[in-house]
């Protein structure tokens, strides 16, 4: 079992990243395109051109023909490798085709994806590789980076796909196996798969924790502390704790991320339909089932537009497609409008200024948010993210709204602050793969200097989550008072730097707890749920438990899961006043198989 203590230290990790510095547009790879009005972007007729063309200058399109594609693949992973809190932001897009011997390495803020309606209408017959020579094997730090749509060949037979928190893989097809460690099979601590189909064995070696969703896979080989799967063909059977496996037969509902796709020489956008009870893949009969729309509909916005006009393209009933870079915000981008798409491509980062809401959805039917980051500004936000005006009570089932792979940092990249990161009050929101981060390391860290704390709040009912990542909040991570709330999966570390027992005070409770499920709530249903904690300041505070529930019979807790990371602080037990202690420096979970 792995000792990731001293390397996810904020002392230790700082001098490590003090050289990423923000990587400039790559010469002779794209040509600038000039920023679109709403009105223009109506109305034209997009296309592809080499190298990004209508998709801005950090949109690099490929097709099996283009020359020096491994060049310049290297050359953005020589920009983004280490560039964690870097300003860089790439999208790597591939034309349908069968592309030889590539290896497509991927640092910060690169997103690669194939441009088929299926992953294998784009076929690499080469790797896509996620490693940590960068941060001496490390894995624990490789965030803000994804991989879909393409099917792999791998040379060695087996990709390497060596990741933490946000870094999905979706919609995948690995002709072969996956490794989800680095090389050597160092420290790793992540992450996620979803709609994709692994034929050989997936090996997780060291990764603590991880979860599968709707896909299928050859085998799995071992588990460390908490292994995940929903809807996954091929998943190991139910047997947490030992071995630590959590395994739904289905995904209670889900709705795959929206993607770009090429229709001959233009682009649309594929929206996939909701699935209720889902198992397996998407594409595995052909075309998914769903419905698309061209990229005319869309305003392509490039970073340094204002979110006025953000806001004008969305009133006159056109989508947003976010470029790769940094958008600086100094009002909310609001989406009022039912059925809206808001998606991002290289990590798109939405920074809000003087103290306002990065993107506030009303209540109504069908909006989809996927693939961008919000990133607190210097002035404290009272939210980030708001999904549904407070007191929202529409029945959205039919249609719900999804936020997929929408990340929220707090400090990292500099000074950042908000009381409460995301909050959910529309019914029937599906949360699919979130990590929402109080920063540990880099720059503007300290237990006031990014102070955040609260950082996901679900106060809708039937709202599901399936892969929930929420770390370092000052308080409460995860407060949930919607009825009928449903999580699969949930990853989260407790506040590294909180200075002694006092500043985390709970009234008569010692710690605020990772999860809360809300006094009045009377349903709500959690499975594979773990908390962990490295006080590295002071050591010796004591936690009470992870997670609180009120003790009702439609509460349900399975597979419950505390840490102690090196005895940096210990938990008293893992839910309310159940389960053992967590024990001296031993870094050995104590578990709850069912609660109540």
């Amino acid at each position: 079992m792995p000792d990731i203590s001293p390397q996810r230290s904020a002392v230790g990790r700082r001098a490590v990243l003090a050289a990423a510095v923000s990587a400039p547009v790559l010469a002779g790879l794209s040509t600038p395109a000039s920023a679109t009005t709403p009105s223009a972007a109506r109305g034209r007729r997009p296309h592809a051109l080499p190298g990004g063309g209508d998709l801005g200058p950090n949109v690099l399109v490929f097709d099996p023909s283009t020359p020096d594609i491994q060049a310049r693949l290297d050359e953005v992973f020589r920009r983004q490798e280490s560039a964690q809190f870097g300003t860089g932001r790439y999208a790597l897009l591939f034309r349908p085709g069968t592309y030889q011997g590539l290896n497509a390495q991927l640092g910060f803020y690169t997103s690669i994806a194939g441009l088929g309606l299926s992953p294998d209408d784009t076929t690499f017959h080469g790797d896509v590789t996620v490693d940590a020579g960068w941060f001496g094997g490390n894995a624990t730090q490789n965030f803000w980076r994804s991989a879909e749509n393409l099917a792999l060949v791998p040379a060695s037979g087996t990709n390497r796909w060596a990741v933490a928190q946000a870094a999905p893989f979706r919609r995948m097809h690995v002709r072969g196996g996956l490794d989800l460690a680095p090389s050597g099979y160092g420290w790793a601590s992540g992450g996620y798969i979803a709609d994709s189909r692994i034929d050989g064995q997936v090996g997780p070696y060291s990764q603590q924790q991880w979860y599968t969703r709707d896909s299928s896979i050859g085998s799995w080989l071992n588990g460390v502390w908490n292994m995940v799967f929903s809807g996954v063909e091929g998943a190991p059977a139910q047997s947490f704790p030992n071995p630590p496996y959590t395994t739904l037969d289905t995904t209670p509902v889900s709705r795959e991320k929206p993607f770009l796709y090429a229709d001959g020489d233009r682009f649309r956008v594929f929206l996939p339909e909701k699935r209720v009870a889902a198992r397996g893949t998407t594409w595995g009969n052909g075309t998914p089932r769903g419905t698309s729309l061209p990229l005319s509909r869309f305003y392509v916005a490039r970073p340094g537009v204002s979110a006025a006009t953000l806001n004008q393209a969305l009133a006159q009933g056109l989508h947003l497609l976010l470029t790769p870079g940094i958008y600086h915000l100094d009002r909310p981008i609001r989406v009022n409008r039912a059925n809206t798409v808001v998606l991002g491509l290289g990590y798109a980062t939405l920074v809000p200024q003087g103290g306002v809401t990065a993107l506030r959805v009303a209540d109504v039917d069908g909006v989809r948010l996927a693939g961008f980051l919000i990133d607190a500004g210097p002035v404290n936000s009272p939210t980030l993210l708001e999904i549904g005006p407070s007191g929202a009570g529409r029945d959205h089932s039919a249609n719900p709204t999804t936020v997929q792979d929408v990340f929220i940092r707090i400090g990292g990249a500099g000074p950042g602050r908000a009381t409460t990161s995301m909050v959910v009050n529309s019914r029937h929101t599906i949360i699919d793969h979130t990590w929402v981060w109080r920063a540990d390391h880099g720059d503007g860290v300290g237990w006031e200097t990014n102070r955040a704390d609260y950082g996901v709040v679900v106060n809708g009912s039937d709202v599901v989550a399936t892969g929930l990542f929420v770390e370092h909040f000052n308080k409460y991570d995860v407060q949930w008072f919607g009825e009928r709330g449903r999580t699969v999966f949930f990853q989260n570390e407790k506040a590294y730097d909180a200075p002694n027992q006092a500043a985390i005070q709970n009234g008569k409770v010692r710690g605020y707890a990772a999860y809360r499920v809300g006094d009045r709530v009377r349903t709500h249903e959690g499975w594979g749920l773990g908390s962990y904690c490295f006080y590295n300041v002071d050591p010796t505070i004591v936690q009470d438990h992870g997670f609180a529930a009120p003790v009702r019979p439609g509460v349900k807790l399975h597979d419950l899961l505390v840490v102690s990371l090196g005895g940096n602080g210990q938990f008293a037990h893992v839910v309310n006043g159940i389960g053992d202690p967590t024990s001296g420096t031993s870094t050995v979970p104590s578990t709850v198989v069912s609660y109540p």
